[in-house]
């Protein structure tokens, strides 16, 4: 036993001094990396085993992208549906608001221009005529081939391939858009998503028989850059599947509703599927920024005395110098006379001898007729006051006359003046006040845009047995009761 042990622990020794000697060996290593890469005396910089991914795949910026700039009317490109037939008599609707070397876009005509319009004016948005369909194998089928042009020009528009479009503005050649309020109005969303954005018919019945969730052509609709790129991509593949559809615009809703896009409402939009005096309308405007008028033909003369295309022109005059108070409603009182001041800037002034609140205020007078005569009410989308001669509840009327931009104090000036007698004796549960001899009012207001879906409040300078009276524009006092 002693023996066996004795030649074990000799057989050991070897391999002892190799454990120490690779111990030893160890050590010394361990000390060197540690000197080579974690002493701070030293100049080198640790190893960076991950460098070579590194460098392959760099890491990401982490700062911010830089903020995109705002929308402006170069990131709208605008196309407008036309007829050879009617471009005569519709071409000084575009004219009024088409602005040459700015406003972008393209008239797009069923046929070439006769030789009578050429050459073709800088006046115009320039043309296109209208791609032939003819030819399409659906075409058999399709009920309105008219109707397919019209929805078609989305299409034509986008292949024009204009540079940094943001949006799509598609109207009729009797549309009035006014361009400076869709950039405020279409800067509010992001134009990068899909964005379908328009309004419903002022009538229930028009809504009826199409949609309630579909834009009116007539009136304008906007369409956001991704959507109409990916829509140019399934348009004609969605004609094959609806060519019985009659409507361009009920096509539309329903190409957009395949793609899982709804349409997004805004009241500056209008159809106007209206006949008759729409005064009343204009006059108790929604509290939205003034977009775009439609079936100017349908309708009478917006101011009296003038025809269709000089009452727009004359719209155009404060457009230019304001529009985002364009038709917008404003409403003040004079107390010792009990009367209500209802301003539509730009467009007319109401003076009612009783003190009526803006709740009642901001509803239309119905001086306009439904689109269609035999149908029963409701026949609206909004709530209307009806006309009465009760002097207590007719207004005197007043249109706007002309427009000051160069008043002293940075001030705009415009002028109202009576439209016609109201034949009427004075409101007597208020006063026996009569505003019969007044026959001009004029509104000043400072030279400061308002914000969209912002309103102004005003105050009264009135003079008795003066025809004439002042209302001044303010800021609205927190909590300000307008009744």
């Amino acid at each position: 036993m002693c023996s066996l042990l004795f030649i074990k622990s000799s057989s050991s020794q070897p391999k002892l001094a190799l454990c120490n000697s690779f111990l030893a060996i160890s050590a010394l290593i361990l000390l060197s990396f540690y000197i080579f890469f974690f002493d701070k005396s030293h100049n080198y910089q640790p190893l960076n085993l991950l460098e070579p991914f590194q460098k392959s795949c760099p890491a990401a910026n982490t700062s911010s992208p830089s903020p995109l700039p705002p929308t402006n009317l170069n990131h709208i490109v605008v196309g407008i549906v036309g007829s050879m037939n009617t471009w005569k008599k519709k071409k000084a609707y575009t004219e009024a608001w088409w602005k040459p070397n700015v406003t972008r876009g393209y008239l797009f005509l069923d046929r070439a221009p006769k030789p009578e319009f050429l050459p073709w004016p800088s006046s115009a948005p320039p043309f296109r005529v209208s791609e032939d369909i003819t030819g399409f194998k659906v075409y058999p089928k399709i009920v309105r081939p008219d109707q397919v042009r019209i929805i078609r020009t989305i299409l034509e528009t986008f292949r024009e391939g204009d540079k940094d479009v943001r949006w799509y503005v598609m109207a009729d050649d009797d549309t009035i858009l006014f361009v400076d309020n869709l950039v405020e109005v279409l800067a509010k969303y992001d134009h990068t998503k899909y964005y379908y954005i328009g309004s419903s018919s002022e009538c229930i019945k028009s809504n009826f028989d199409f949609s309630f969730d579909m834009a009116f052509g007539g009136g304008g609709y906007a369409l956001s850059y991704p959507l109409v790129a990916t829509l140019a991509t399934k348009l004609d593949e969605c004609i094959e599947r609806y060519p019985y559809l009659r409507v361009s615009d009920f096509m539309l809703h329903s190409c957009l509703a395949d793609l899982g896009v709804a349409l997004t409402q805004e009241k500056g939009f209008h159809q106007i599927d209206l006949h008759g005096d729409i005064s009343g309308l204009l006059s108790s405007h929604p509290q939205s920024p003034l977009l775009s008028l439609h079936h100017i033909d349908t309708i009478d003369p917006i101011f009296p005395s003038m025809s269709r295309s000089e009452s727009i022109n004359h719209l155009m005059r404060p457009a230019k110098v304001d529009p985002s108070r364009l038709l917008q409603q404003t409403i003040c009182y004079h107390r010792p006379s009990n009367w209500s001041f209802s301003i539509s800037w730009g467009y007319s002034a109401h003076i009612y001898e009783n003190i009526i609140p803006r709740s009642i205020l901001r509803r239309p007078l119905e001086t306009f007729r439904p689109w269609r005569n035999s149908i029963r009410p409701p026949f609206y989308m909004f709530n209307t006051r009806l006309t009465y001669n009760d002097p207590c509840q007719a207004p005197h009327l007043f249109s706007f006359d002309s427009i000051d931009e160069n008043v002293k104090g940075n001030q705009t000036v415009t002028t109202y003046s009576r439209t016609a007698p109201r034949g009427l004796p004075p409101c007597s549960s208020s006063g026996n006040h009569s505003a019969d001899f007044i026959t001009k009012i004029h509104v000043t207001l400072p030279a400061i845009r308002l914000e969209a879906t912002g309103i102004d409040c005003c105050d009264i300078a009135y003079a008795p047995d003066i025809n004439t009276t002042q209302v001044i524009y303010r800021a609205c006092m927190e909590g300000e009761i307008i009744a």
